[in-house]
């Protein structure tokens, strides 16, 4: 089942549950995905691949909101964004631990032959591309500039 088809079964089953928390990050999301197909100027739904870019995009904003929130003490307005993005995680791929980040990280570099420290955009790029969306992209930023110090 597609990604699109997914979340709109689990609108209907939040609808049932009567879980307007879920419900209305459920309803966000879904509104965020037909913004972009109209963006993208598609016809059809947008495909898993674009459809995991939107709920990346969501997740990044919740989280760059709570902690926002914290900084400005309203802790109530950030446990809200917490339970969004609660169910915007689950729809995302598991993500990789720093462990195996690193591995990744050390093993591309090996195999790039990167030792000059004004070639770790290209790395982390790499690094990126090899972990296709598992891993965060600050997490890759700080494990490569570790390795290149």
């Amino acid at each position: 089942m597609s990604l699109i088809k997914d979340i709109d079964t689990s609108i209907v089953e939040a609808m049932r549950a009567k879980d307007s928390a879920r419900l209305s990050a459920l309803r966000n999301l879904k509104a965020a995905c037909m913004t972009e197909a109209i963006s993208l100027k598609k016809a059809e739904a947008l495909s898993d691949e674009e459809t995991l870019a939107v709920i990346k995009r969501l997740a990044k904003q919740r989280k760059d909101s709570i902690e926002q929130f914290r900084k400005g003490g309203r802790e109530e307005l950030a446990a809200a964004e917490e339970a969004e993005l609660k169910v915007l995680e689950g729809y995302l791929p598991p993500q990789l631990s720093e462990s195996e980040i690193r591995a990744i990280a050390e093993a591309t570099k090996a195999k790039l032959g990167l030792t000059d420290k004004s070639k770790q955009g290209q790395l982390i790029g790499a690094v990126l591309k090899d972990t296709k969306g598992r891993a965060d992209g600050g997490t890759v930023k700080k494990i490569v500039e570790a390795l290149f110090n």
